[in-house]
This record gives structure tokens, C-alpha cells and sequence, in this order.
């Protein structure tokens, strides 16, 4: 019992260590989750520390400080990112990499997790309006993700919310051809749904690219699209839906003739859904444009792990076969027997999956898109399918401005900060004109 009592502390989960932060992450306390995990050395891991601060800072619309603690996590995990991107991933999983345990080793994040931590910093980067930083942090993510897939020979269906990113940045520096090729990598991979149809309708006709013009138009839905006046702003939406998964741990423990055989390999929850959808709504004209899903978090992160669970599996049995046979040898002696017994405890007690991962990230990241005629006050609120909202207030927009509103839908409630935009008092408003925001819709099909 000394024995268990005196690992117990160490064998402890990253679940349970950061139960306290993600907690108050999940109540909407986002400046005392920044806190509790800034001063999380106990993680051993730079990346974490990093990440799960940021995004609760992010969360919180604290966004100077946001791009500190995400450049931190940056910089912990540089040399893992060169050597992904070079093709030396695998040396990571190398057979010759044995501790107790995987939570031993410094955690640079999965190859999903350092995917996300450059689209989350191109996020933070938009909302200071540093379009250029955008383009660079979306590159950094398509080269991660391309990276990926060459290691384990796959293809996931991710990188949407790069892809998004870059191609509003595009759009902000005056390069439209680069944004429409950005929407169609997105409609490529089935993405985005009717917020990328439209995008590219209308950046085709602008272009005059008659014949990938026709081609959405043939598409549902697409006929009958109205396109906005070339001039009108926009209001763009990124919003992450609940929280990420965890992960869990799957063990077996076995007694054998020469002692105990321990092995445990970690597994994705699915993650928590607040909402099945968001939608941006203009109360005083009645209309909404609702937010389509441009990243599934939590399906990438099960199918990143499962690429790797070979190189976790293996390298668990080999430490508990290694343990065994250490607590045999020491058994065939009389005088050491009772240390080889101890051994039985120490395997058991020390064998355990590593449950680190990026937990403040959302389950989906969705985005929407809705066109306005300038220079008019329009009332603004950001909803949940369930009827939950947060007004935004009353903006009015200068031909060809961008606004944005960075949301997060949680259990405990809705939170969005705007960027951009002049705030009308709503006694000094002007009345609406029949003029409504530009919301048609297009269906497109995922493609296969």
C-alpha cells in the first residue's frame, strides 16, 4: 500500500490534473481558466500550457494575450513541427523511445492538436486584422496537415477552417483569385456547405470564369442565389461548438507465471455538443444566416490517434513485457523475491495511458457569412438552435468592410466578441430599409 501511495500522485491523468481549469472554461470563467492553466508546469508539457491558455484567453476576447500564450505553444513545439514537415515524424514513435509510461515523455501535442494551434492563432491574428499573419499560420496548417497524411498514408477531412481563414484573408488583401481556390480545396473536401457554394458562385462571376460559373450554378439551390452588390459589407462568423474530446484510457492488466503484464493505450470520448447549429440573426429585419460546419475537431482528433495507436500499442506491451521479466528474475532470488513482488506493484501502478490532449478546443469549428447594405444601422444577435442568443447590437458597415464576430457556444451559455463594425446607439438609429441582408442559401453535396 506505501508503494501505490507513493505513486498514486504521479500516475495521476491530465484529466484530473486540469479538471479544475476546465471547469471553470466550461462555466464561461475564461479569465480564471487563463490563469489556473498559465501556471500548469505540472503537465510537463510547454505546448499545453500554452495552448489551453490561449484559447481561454481567445474565449474570454482577450486576444493580445491570446497570441502570447499561443506563440509560446508555438515555440515549444517548433522542432517537432520542422521535423513533421520534413518527413521525420516517425522518429517520434521510434521503438527505442521507452519510459514508465507515455506521460513521462514532453508532450508536443498530436499531429491534429499543432494542425489547430496555427488555425487558432490565424484566428487571433484576423481579429487584430493582421491579414498577412492570417496567410502565413494558414500555410503553416496546410503544410502540418499534408505532413500528416504522407506519415500515415491517409487522407482526413480537415483542414476547413485553414482553408476558410486563408481565403477571407485573400479576400481582404484584394486577392480574390487566391480566395476562390482556398473555397475550392473546402468543396473538395465537403466542407462548408452552403457558405462555400455561394463564395464560390460569386467569386466566379467576379473573376469571369464563365464555365466554373455554370458549374455551381447547376448546383441545388443555385439557380435562383441573388448575388450582393459588389460593394455591400460583410459580417463573418467563426464560432467553435462545445468542447473537445478527451481521451480515456483502455487497459488490461494480466497475471502471468513470472509476474503482472500491464498495458494501457489511450481513446477519444467523443467530445460535448452544445448546440447542433449557430446561426447569425438581424432581429430588426427579420432574417438569419445560419453557420455550416467548416471543421469536425473531434473526428479528426479519433482518426489522427487511430493512425498511431499501432506505435502506442507496441511500445506499452514491450515496457510491460520489460517489467515482467525484470520482476521474474528478481523473484528466482530469495534474498530480492520480495522486491520482484513490489515490482507486480510498481507495473500496475505505473503502466498508464497518456490522457494529455488540448481539451479548451471546441468539438466543431462553424462559420457563416452574411452580405449588408452599407451604411445602415442593422440590429445583430448570435443564436443557438435551441433559441438561446446574445446580442450583438446595432452596427453600421462602410462599403466593402469586413466585420467579424468570434463566438463559442458552451452547456453554460453563448459568449461572441465583434471586431470591426460602428456601433450605433439604438436611439440614434436610423429606421431599416426594405433593403435585407443577402442570405440565399446553396445546397451543396459533400463530394465523395
Amino acid at each position: 500500500m506505501g508503494a501505490v501511495g507513493v505513486l498514486a500522485p504521479s500516475c495521476a491523468s491530465y484529466n484530473d490534473k486540469a479538471r479544475v481549469p476546465i471547469q471553470a472554461f466550461e462555466r464561461g470563467n475564461f479569465e480564471r481558466a487563463e490563469a489556473l492553466f498559465a501556471d500548469g508546469v505540472v503537465y510537463r508539457s510547454e505546448f499545453l500550457v500554452g495552448a489551453e491558455a490561449g484559447m481561454s484567453a481567445f474565449a474570454g476576447g482577450d486576444f493580445e494575450s491570446a497570441l502570447d500564450h499561443l506563440r509560446n505553444a508555438e515555440r515549444a513545439v517548433q522542432a517537432a513541427e520542422d521535423r513533421a514537415i520534413l518527413g521525420g515524424e516517425a522518429l517520434t514513435e521510434s521503438m527505442l523511445s521507452f519510459v514508465v509510461n507515455e506521460s513521462q515523455k514532453t508532450y508536443t501535442g498530436e499531429g491534429y492538436e499543432r494542425v489547430m494551434l496555427h488555425a487558432v492563432l490565424g484566428l487571433a491574428y484576423l481579429s487584430r486584422g493582421r491579414a498577412d499573419s492570417v496567410l502565413v499560420e494558414a500555410r503553416r496548417v496546410d503544410e502540418l496537415l499534408t505532413s500528416e497524411e504522407r506519415l500515415y498514408e491517409t487522407e482526413y477531412r480537415a483542414g476547413g477552417i485553414g482553408h476558410f481563414l486563408s481565403a477571407i484573408a485573400y479576400e481582404l488583401v484584394g486577392k480574390p483569385g487566391e480566395a476562390y481556390i482556398d473555397y475550392q480545396r473546402m468543396y473538395d473536401k465537403g466542407v462548408g456547405g452552403p457558405l462555400v457554394g455561394a463564395a464560390l458562385v460569386r467569386l466566379a462571376e467576379r473573376l469571369g470564369r464563365d464555365e466554373d460559373l455554370e458549374r455551381w450554378r447547376a448546383l441545388p439551390g443555385a439557380a435562383s442565389m441573388e448575388l450582393p452588390p459588389p460593394d455591400w459589407p460583410s459580417v463573418v462568423l467563426v464560432a467553435g461548438i462545445g468542447m473537445a474530446p478527451a481521451k480515456e484510457e483502455v487497459r488490461i492488466d494480466v497475471p502471468t507465471r513470472g509476474g503482472f503484464f500491464s498495458w494501457a493505450v489511450p481513446r477519444f470520448t467523443d467530445g460535448s455538443s452544445s448546440t447542433s447549429h449557430l446561426e447569425i440573426a438581424f432581429p430588426d429585419r427579420g432574417t438569419a444566416v445560419r453557420a455550416f460546419e467548416v471543421e469536425d475537431v473531434a473526428a479528426v482528433a479519433r482518426k489522427n490517434l487511430e493512425d498511431r495507436i499501432a506505435w502506442l500499442a507496441v511500445r506499452s506491451a514491450a515496457r510491460g513485457l520489460l517489467k515482467r521479466e525484470a520482476a521474474k528474475q528478481l523473484k528466482q532470488n530469495e534474498d530480492t523475491a520480495w522486491v520482484g513482488y513490489a515490482f507486480d506493484v510498481f507495473t500496475i501502478a505505473t503502466e498508464r495511458a497518456d490522457l494529455r490532449a488540448w481539451r479548451t478546443l471546441p468539438q466543431r469549428w462553424v462559420a457563416a457569412r452574411a452580405f449588408l447594405p452599407p451604411d445602415e444601422a442593422v440590429q445583430m444577435a448570435l443564436r443557438t438552435a435551441d433559441g438561446r442568443s446574445v446580442d450583438l447590437g446595432t452596427f453600421r458597415l462602410a462599403p466593402g468592410e469586413t466585420m467579424f464576430v468570434l463566438g463559442r457556444s458552451l452547456s453554460s451559455g453563448l459568449t461572441a466578441h465583434v471586431v470591426g463594425g460602428e456601433r450605433v446607439r439604438a436611439s440614434t438609429a436610423a429606421a431599416p430599409s426594405d433593403t435585407t441582408p443577402s442570405v440565399a442559401a446553396l445546397a451543396v453535396e459533400p463530394q465523395s
